[in-house]
């Protein structure tokens, strides 16, 4: 008698290093498992921002996530805790081997939401021929980076979401990570200090970067010749390899900000989780473990544009040879990047607030009654726990 045929169906989002790994990953783990169909869908990376893991779950068995929803599907119970569907051991190994704080930041309420398959957060990046051809370096401070962007070289994303996360990162740069306290998302001293430098920088760039996520900023930087760095952005690996893009780009640790520390930015990356209305758990959770295993992490996934979330592969020697070291070299940022709030009401937060912040780098303003505005924005969203 033929073995049952399973259909799982999935969602990522639309970029060579969202959806191409999945596709791989899926087939391969069907030809090991010839009754196992996985079919994977995309969504835009806006929609990957936006969309409740709540609506996705209803459709999809597997979900590729974003681990602010952690404390939603915690308070939802829309996607499985994988601690009850995977062994203990292979989750010490995920925990052991996390970049960074990928891995716990798919944990909340004491159970594993999701396994952190890729890792991300803000690097710098440049266009090593472009900086020779100007005959620069790459800038080591605040003031080597504004210098660069008075000669119009430099250009990094400023749409809302990008902008919050980069504001993030100006306040933990600072000395003060956001929103841990109750009542406010940063202290005025420090908020007004960030904000400062964040328009400082902003106010050189141009005003297209209004308009760029990442990808487009990278997009930018390989398919013209106007741009010879970025100071920070979510950092993609496969404009680091050969033939992705039509100009290689090369990924690095970020400036420092005060001569002594480097910038301390906002930690991003992907989980894989599973749907609580999943009707073959075992199966989603044999393709799961598989994906985020280690030797999948360091080959089929990343040979096929994925941008691994396992420590051994950011230091595996292939990996980095095929990458123009972009794992070597950006790692540091990856292990010190603030890990954000994931409580249940802060994607209402982090849906509203960058623009009012985007608003103020385009037109200037007052700084305490925009930390006002963000307060009361922030207290807001603790109230829909």
């Amino acid at each position: 008698m033929a073995a049952e045929r399973i259909v799982l169906k999935g969602i990522t989002w639309n970029h060579s290093r969202g959806f191409v790994p999945m596709t791989a990953t899926a087939q391969r783990f069907s030809e090991l498992h010839p009754n196992v169909d996985i079919t994977w869908e995309k969504r835009s990376l806006q929609q990957f921002a936006d969309m409740s893991i709540q609506q996705l779950a209803e459709r999809y068995d597997l979900l590729v996530i974003d681990h602010p929803w952690a404390g939603f599907a915690a308070r939802t119970q829309s996607i499985l805790p994988l601690d009850e569907h995977l062994s203990a051991e292979f989750l010490a190994d995920q925990a052991q081997n996390t970049v960074g704080h990928s891995f716990e930041s798919y944990s909340f309420n004491g159970h594993q939401w999701a396994l952190a398959i890729d890792a991300a957060t803000p690097v710098a990046s440049s266009r090593p021929d472009l900086l020779a051809e100007h005959g620069l370096q790459l800038p080591e401070t605040y003031e080597d980076l504004l210098a660069l962007a008075d000669r119009k070289l430099v250009a990094f994303s400023l749409i809302p979401i990008d902008t919050l996360m980069s504001f993030y990162m100006f306040c933990s740069s600072l000395g003060e990570d956001p929103c841990q306290q109750e009542e406010v998302v940063v202290s005025e001293h420090v908020g007004i200090q960030a904000l400062q430098l964040f328009r400082q920088l902003a106010s050189r760039v141009d005003p297209a970067c209004f308009h760029r996520n990442p990808i487009q900023v990278y997009e930018a930087m390989t398919l013209t010749d106007d741009i010879a760095y970025c100071p920070f952005a979510y950092g993609y690996s496969n404009y680091s390899r050969r033939g992705y893009a039509r100009k290689l780009l090369h990924f690095h640790d970020m400036i420092t900000l005060n001569g002594e520390s480097r910038l301390r930015s906002t930690l991003g990356g992907t989980g894989l989780a599973i749907s609580a209305k999943c009707q073959h758990v075992q199966e989603a959770a044999q393709y799961a473990e598989f994906v985020a295993s280690p030797t999948c992490q360091q080959t089929l996934y990343f040979d096929n544009g994925g941008q691994p979330g396992h420590l051994s592969a950011w230091q595996d020697e292939y990996v980095n040879s095929q990458s123009s070291n972009y794992f070597a070299s950006t790692l540091p940022s990856l292990q010190r990047a603030f890990l954000r709030p994931r409580y249940h009401g802060h994607m209402f937060f982090q849906d509203h607030a960058g623009e009012p912040v985007r608003q103020y780098l385009m037109n200037g303003g007052d700084e305490a009654t925009l930390l006002k505005q963000l307060n009361d924005l922030y207290r807001e969203s603790r109230t829909k726990e």
